[in-house]
């Protein structure tokens, strides 16, 4: 039996090491680059970005195709990196709970609007603050390869306008607006770090 169990959490093990494996290729991948590079916006108040973001929609990554109650949360450790937990639920609100905790890494002298997200050292892949509303609500994270988007808020709803706005932002990036998947979310009560003003 225990045999048994040594070989199970082996291979669960070797499961997400390939699942992470994948994620990392995905977000480096070799996409022709054809358009200018996606602006940041000026300036991020790190303190203030921390905490947890509802995944509104996504262009998304393999990994999270099928995600359901997706949130992105940030933490910022003391050497300044960006402690990041990203957590939903796999096929439908009662799935399965997948958790993924990447490191980002503040690129200097950008305002902290770029990032280098790390799956896997020593890998870093684009993460572009390129929407950020004033009163830290709304924000989309960008990337110049245009393959990949994220649309998040404090809340787990936003209005049709408000969403209508966000999507012609990513629209007018480069994005291929068919790619992009709203993300159920459904919830009780909001997680407390979610709260924010």
């Amino acid at each position: 039996m225990k045999t048994s169990n040594r070989k199970t959490s082996s291979s669960l093990g070797k499961l997400k090491a390939k699942s992470l494996a994948l994620c990392a290729a995905l977000l480096t991948g070799c996409a022709t680059q054809t358009l200018p590079p996606i602006a940041t916006v000026p300036q991020v108040d790190l303190p203030r970005f921390m905490g947890d973001w509802y995944v509104i929609a996504a262009i998304p990554t393999a990994i999270e195709t099928e995600a359901f109650n997706a949130i992105e949360s940030y933490k910022l450790d003391q050497d300044g990196t960006i402690a990041t937990t990203f957590t939903f639920r796999k096929g439908g609100f009662d799935g399965a709970e997948k958790s993924y905790h990447p490191r980002g890494f503040v690129i200097e002298n950008m305002g902290n609007a770029l990032w280098g997200m790390q799956f896997i050292w020593p890998i870093k892949a684009d993460f572009r603050i390129a929407y950020l509303a004033a009163d830290y609500s709304k924000t989309v994270i960008a990337r110049n390869a245009r393959d990949y988007v994220w649309i998040m808020a404090r809340s787990p709803q936003i209005s049709n306008a408000e969403y209508s706005e966000l999507t012609q932002f990513i629209s007018g990036l480069g994005y291929d607006l068919s790619k992009l998947r709203k993300v159920p979310q459904q919830w009780a009560t909001e997680p407390a770090s979610a709260r924010q003003k």
